[in-house]
């Protein structure tokens, strides 16, 4: 909700009005410079939304206000044209309406388009979460990465490596929203006060690392004539894609990274599929490169990547992980009931490497059980016990 500044108004005194930390209100205003914020300037307030309002016979900006629990400077702040005294009847006001609902409806076929759509909606409402392009698909489909916190603490989550486990974004975005909701609205989730977190980590999210495979999964080929009869050639002549994983040109972009490649290489199919084909040498897909080049610039602590099914947890590499990942891990198995694994006859995946390279935690999440794709009808059971990982992926 954008609002006009008048004479006196500051944003600390907007913290106040709205009952909002003030730091939100910085981060949704990074252009700006909170000592020197001028009349007539438009700030933006996380959180809310002013929505039309007739006025009824009856009505005062006292009831109005008190009805939906806000102070009457509220009103006054985002009608600044009207007099307060001379409401009329049928008049058209606005009123500050604060989100308490989700802007994200996970459980439903959850593609690019959906994606693109809910991270608009999000950063409409919640402006302090930041928007970064890390590259394009192979399709030209930009990869996002969403960036929330600021704490020194650097923790990265993502989903959809693979097209056919794209219910990991739903539930990754669903608790993306969740974590904004309980900001704006103060509200701790299983007894955590996300204020806290926000102010020790910055949470990076790249939600959907293969979009043009997800789209394959859930529409079918593209409808350029060159493209359909690629995959469905690479798909042995089907057209039913609901076991693909790999990225639209056919390689698994998850045996795509330099951790024992070769190994990976060795055992797998040597040409383009719709699963285990790392390609012709590693980090050879943009999909894969901008999620490389991602993690050597921000330099995270820990990383996760949310996969199906399996409800396991895989956080060793060659020994080379670090000793405190056994404790975090016997904490994410406890508050999820997920099992840890510790190795898996398994190379060149993006958190072995991770691990490799920085010799830091990082976890392989399975969510749920079954055949991929996931079901949508296991999305809230899905989502109840991952949100356990999600926060203790926070706080640990």
């Amino acid at each position: 909700m954008d609002i006009i500044v008048r004479r006196g108004d500051s944003l600390w005194y907007y913290s106040q009005l709205f009952h909002l930390d003030l730091q939100l209100i910085l981060d949704s205003n990074r252009d700006i410079d909170p000592d020197k914020i001028s009349v007539g300037q438009r700030i933006r307030i996380p959180g809310f939304v002013a929505q039309d309002y007739q006025v009824q016979q009856g009505d005062s900006l006292w009831a109005i206000a008190r009805h939906r629990n806000l102070g009457v400077d509220a009103l006054l702040l985002v009608n600044q044209h009207i007099n307060p005294n001379q409401l009329q009847i049928g008049q058209m006001i606005k009123v500050p309406i604060r989100i308490t609902w989700r802007l994200v409806q996970g459980k439903q076929n959850y593609d690019y388009i959906r994606l693109a759509k809910d991270i608009g909606r999000l950063q409409n409402v919640y402006p302090f979460l930041q928007l970064n392009t890390i590259g394009k698909s192979v399709l030209g489909n930009e990869l996002s990465e969403l960036h929330i916190g600021k704490g020194s603490k650097r923790i990265h989550y993502n989903a959809s490596f693979h097209a056919n486990e794209w219910i990991t974004t739903a539930v990754l975005m669903t608790f993306l929203n969740d974590y904004l909701l309980s900001l704006t609205n103060q509200n701790p989730i299983r007894g955590l006060e996300m204020s806290r977190l926000y102010q020790q980590t910055a949470l990076s999210v790249v939600p959907m690392v293969n979009p043009d495979g997800v789209n394959l999964v859930l529409h079918g080929p593209p409808e350029n004539p060159e493209w359909k009869n690629r995959v469905v050639e690479f798909n042995k002549g089907s057209t039913d894609f609901s076991g693909w994983k790999a990225n639209i040109r056919g390689v698994d972009l998850n045996d795509q990274f330099p951790a024992r490649w070769e190994l990976e290489r060795a055992r797998n199919p040597k040409e383009p599929g719709p699963r285990d084909y790392g390609g012709e040498k590693p980090l050879s897909e943009p999909e894969a490169i901008a999620m490389a080049d991602l993690t050597r610039n921000r330099d995270y602590a820990r990383v996760f990547a949310f996969h199906t099914q399996g409800e396991e947890i895989y956080w060793g590499f060659e020994n080379m992980e670090p000793p405190v990942s056994e404790g975090m891990v016997n904490e994410l198995s406890r508050v999820s009931g997920y099992k840890p694994v510790k190795t898996l006859e398994s190379y060149a995946g993006y958190k072995d490497w991770f691990i490799q390279d920085w010799q830091r935690p990082g976890f392989t999440v399975e969510l749920g059980h079954g055949v991929n794709p996931l079901p949508l009808s296991q999305f809230d059971e899905i989502y109840e016990k991952a949100l356990g990982i999600f926060l203790a992926g926070l706080y640990l």
